[in-house]
């Protein structure tokens, strides 16, 4: 088959590999729509030590079920592969989970012609939904999972609170068209990129360049940071309101930025969130397939045989969409 493969920090080689073969209790997928997330990007510049090369990458998507039980089948796939016995398994927290996988990390990930998947982490898609729409999964219960756990906090229902996003890339974009579908009525998203700002902008979100406007801005009851690293975790601690939460869901770096004095005096939550449990995924394939999160119409579509070229756009800040799908 047909894969590309991350071999080292800027490289990726288009070219053919050995097909998987499935384990018992696995389906062999064929690949129809592979997106490119922040962590593939991490991996790329050589600043992710778990994603270790030579590897496949790639694990927002969705194809068609080419071998196994489910044969047949439009899917899309959930790439956390977890025990299923562990005490975090049990209570439905698979993320938590203390032997888990992720595909593109611990198993070859999506950016190929085919790939094994435990036959539990299929979900069907609807027949009229887009493949590259269904990649969109993965990302958009990440976002899901982020903000049902920052609402469980707020001392106000969502519709009744101002909200932050600091990051117009696609989770950036996702928590705040989750927040949207919440019925959270004042949201204003914070971007440096100004291709980013106008994707963010054509979705109907006030969006603003916080290096040159965030000024006296008020603050916020929740504000989400989708970057994470330390200027915006900084931003974030500032722009919280007293009593208010932030939900830290970037992996930018790990170089401080939380102000805890502010925090403990100002009781303000911070909160780490980490991709989404099975139930989170499956409300988020309902609302993308429902039209909740809008029309979808920020997702670019590239051959996967493009693929370097599409990281290097992303690396140098070139891609106004806000996700790219790769379809091999």
């Amino acid at each position: 088959m047909k894969a590309l493969i991350y071999t080292g920090p800027g490289r990726l080689d288009y070219g053919e590999t050995d097909d998987p073969a499935p384990a018992a209790g696995e389906s062999l997928l064929r690949v129809e729509a592979c997106c490119i997330c922040g962590s593939d990007m991490h991996a790329f510049h050589g600043r992710d030590e778990r994603r270790r090369p030579p590897l496949i990458l790639g694990h927002e998507l969705a194809g068609t079920v080419a071998e196994g039980a489910a044969a047949g089948r439009r899917v899309v796939v959930n790439p956390l592969v977890s025990c299923g016995r562990c005490g975090f398994c049990r209570e439905g927290r698979a993320n938590l989970c203390e032997s888990r996988q992720m595909m593109s990390m611990n198993r070859p990930g999506g950016f190929a012609g085919l790939v094994a998947v435990p036959d539990g982490n299929l979900l069907d898609v609807p027949d009229a939904m887009p493949m590259a729409h269904a990649a969109l999964t993965e990302p958009a219960a990440t976002a899901w999972h982020g903000i049902v756990t920052a609402a469980r906090t707020l001392h106000r229902p969502l519709p009744e609170a101002r909200a932050i996003v600091i990051g117009g890339g696609a989770i950036g974009l996702l928590c705040a068209l989750v927040l949207r579908a919440f019925g959270c009525p004042d949201i204003v998203v914070m971007e440096t990129n100004p291709l980013r700002r106008r994707t963010v902008a054509a979705e109907g979100f006030p969006v603003v360049d916080p290096l040159k406007e965030e000024g006296d801005r008020p603050g916020a009851e929740l504000v989400v940071d989708a970057v994470g690293a330390r200027a915006t975790r900084e931003a974030a601690m500032r722009r919280a309101r007293p009593g208010g939460v932030v939900l830290h869901i970037g992996l930018g770096d790990n170089d401080g930025g939380v102000d805890a004095r502010r925090a403990t005096l100002q009781e303000i939550a911070f909160i780490g969130t980490y991709t989404y449990t099975m139930t989170d995924f499956r409300s988020a394939l309902s609302a993308l397939a429902g039209g909740r999160l809008g029309a979808l119409g920020w997702v670019d579509r590239r051959p996967l045989a493009d693929g370097l070229a599409a990281f290097e756009e992303l690396d140098r800040g070139a891609v106004a969409a806000a996700k790219i799908a790769l379809e091999p």
